[in-house]
């Protein structure tokens, strides 16, 4: 029976035709979200450096111009392919600060969710510079400071806002102007900076320079830990500058798994991302996708977001506090999940499931995504965030640092959904020194041992399937990342029980899938998604950025 629907579901296949248009570099590629963070990669691969040197000099200049996803008020994840193939995973996830309880955002009895997402309770211990500072001593070439000081001027001299940064800062203007230093530097006259308008960033300038001059130290127990712990103590806030002295951004386990013969090497909890990518590729493996319809790909692939995400809800927290079973990657669980799917009609799914060795084999102790990769065979594919746009809304005064709101990525209390709509179990309570559950999804793809595609993305839950559904189009269709990423996608992340579309699939297409019982939440478009593709035999890289937001793929 099953054989036979899959039969007649695979009624064509998506063409398999290299997009001609893509741009290639034989040296390096960089693709990001804003075309001066692409320019400051490449002036990093100028200077001598490596992959792993312009994925940080690109980071920290989106910390400049890109501050409402991302900045050093923030965290990130790194995964890294180093040119001797040695892979290191850098957890540079904010952390809860240690006076930070499980039930803090219950006041009199009622919970304040909106005390998790603004103003001085909001914030876990950022991790950004910490993670960059461990990454470019292992593999980078250059010094922190031959990155921050060009980052720097930036912020000194001002840019133009483009419409995404005007539009973001309009739609949080009246939360900016809570804070005297946010507002002084995000508002002119009350008002929210337009497009065209020039920021000017001088206290973050200065910043830069001086963690340019003194190192990550003056960051975590000097000047800036202080003036943050004293603002913190002067607005109810529990972080102390105890809790930046105590950072630590570790190295953790790659999650690596298969999917049509190529290896995938994802980031570990706290990331959901990299488990849960793995989890629904490896579902995947049991359906011939590529020769299916395009109403009845979404179906098949919308019922595999759902058994993960059901899983995600349930499973997934910090492995330093929670048991988070390695069964959630295994092929054989994937099976059983597979052998669940009813190819002719949505299916609910009421809750979780149970992976093998669920008790004992564990995994061990708004945002934005770049990706870089080198000649040398140098790779790096880095998210980071400060969650919501413009993080906390808070800026340190006197700092130009804007702090995140991470703490909203726990479960603030179990079963209530956060900003994303995201729900979560006991795994994902807040707890002191703990760190948020992250959608972040950086992912490395090696083919015969060698990379050849390095992918994530930006969007809350829809990072997760933004990553995973360009790894389909690009290993199942043939595709190279330009004409991926323009594919349209959807997502689902089983509760609330709708299908995120874009329009774009066409009417036919969405009135089928919505015949196959699928509740549709249409969407003119939604992510922000880059990648790199390396063509062994030509020696090529085709970057590419994500045609729904301004962005610059370049190399050289």
């Amino acid at each position: 029976m099953k054989a036979k629907a899959l039969a007649a579901l695979a009624l064509f296949a998506p063409s398999s035709v290299l997009f001609a248009a893509d741009a290639a570099f034989s040296k390096h590629a960089v693709a990001t979200v804003q075309p001066l963070a692409t320019e400051a990669a490449q002036q990093a691969f100028e200077k001598g450096g490596n992959a792993i040197d312009a994925a940080i000099a690109a980071g920290l200049t989106l910390g400049v111009v890109d501050g409402h996803n991302s900045g050093i008020g923030g965290g990130c994840f790194f995964v890294i392919r180093a040119a001797d193939g040695t892979v290191t995973c850098i957890d540079g996830r904010e952390m809860a600060p240690a006076k930070a309880q499980r039930d803090m955002y219950v006041m009199n009895g009622k919970l304040d969710d909106e005390a998790s997402k603004t103003g001085a309770l909001a914030s876990g211990v950022p991790g950004y510079l910490k993670a960059c500072d461990a990454a470019q001593k292992k593999h980078g070439k250059l010094k922190l400071a031959d990155v921050l000081l060009p980052a720097a001027e930036i912020a000194e001299k001002g840019f133009p806002i483009d419409e995404v940064y005007a539009r973001k800062l309009s739609a949080t203007a009246a939360k900016l102007a809570k804070f005297p230093a946010s507002a002084a530097i995000f508002l002119k006259d009350g008002k929210p900076l337009a497009k065209g308008d020039v920021l000017v960033q001088k206290d973050l300038a200065e910043t830069y320079r001086a963690v340019a001059k003194s190192g990550t130290e003056w960051f975590y127990e000097g000047a800036f830990a202080q003036k943050a712990g004293e603002w913190m103590s002067a607005n109810g806030g529990v972080m102390t500058a105890q809790d930046f002295a105590a950072y630590r951004a570790p190295e953790r386990e790659a999650i690596r798994s298969k999917y049509r013969g190529y290896d995938l090497i994802t980031m570990p909890p706290p990331s959901s991302g990299g488990v849960h990518v793995a989890q629904i590729l490896n579902i995947l493996e049991h359906f011939p996708i590529r020769h299916f319809r395009a109403s009845s790909r979404v179906h098949v692939i919308t019922e595999v977001m759902k058994l993960a995400f059901a899983d995600r809800a349930y499973w997934l927290g910090d492995p330093d506090f929670a048991k988070v079973p390695r069964g959630l990657v295994d092929p054989a669980y994937a099976a059983e999940l597979a052998g669940k799917i009813d190819l002719d009609h949505a299916t609910e799914v009421t809750g979780h499931h149970m992976p093998p060795h669920w008790e004992g084999d564990v995994f061990g102790k708004h945002t934005t995504f770049l990706c870089t990769a080198d000649a040398e065979g140098n790779w790096v594919a880095l998210n980071q965030t400060i969650n919501t746009a413009f993080g906390s809304k808070v800026v340190v005064p006197g700092t130009g640092v804007l702090l995140n709101d991470e703490m909203d990525d726990f479960a603030v209390q179990p079963g209530i959904p956060n900003a994303f709509k995201l729900v979560g179990a006991e795994a994902n309570a807040v707890a002191p020194g703990k760190r948020p559950l992250s959608s972040m999804s950086p992912t490395i793809v090696l083919k015969d041992g060698k990379p050849v595609i390095v992918t994530g993305a930006a969007g809350g839950p829809t990072i997760i399937t933004q990553a995973l559904l360009l790894l389909t189009h690009i290993i199942d269709d043939g595709m190279l990342p330009e004409e991926a990423l323009a594919e349209p996608r959807f997502h689902h992340q089983w509760n609330p029980n709708e299908l995120k579309i874009e329009k774009k699939f066409g009417e036919g297409t969405l009135n089928r899938v919505k015949a196959l019982g699928h509740k549709l939440a249409e969407s003119e478009g939604f992510g922000a998604c880059q990648a790199i593709y390396f063509d062994g035999e030509k020696k090529l890289f085709f970057p590419a950025h994500d045609p729904r937001v301004p962005g610059k793929a370049d190399g050289k």
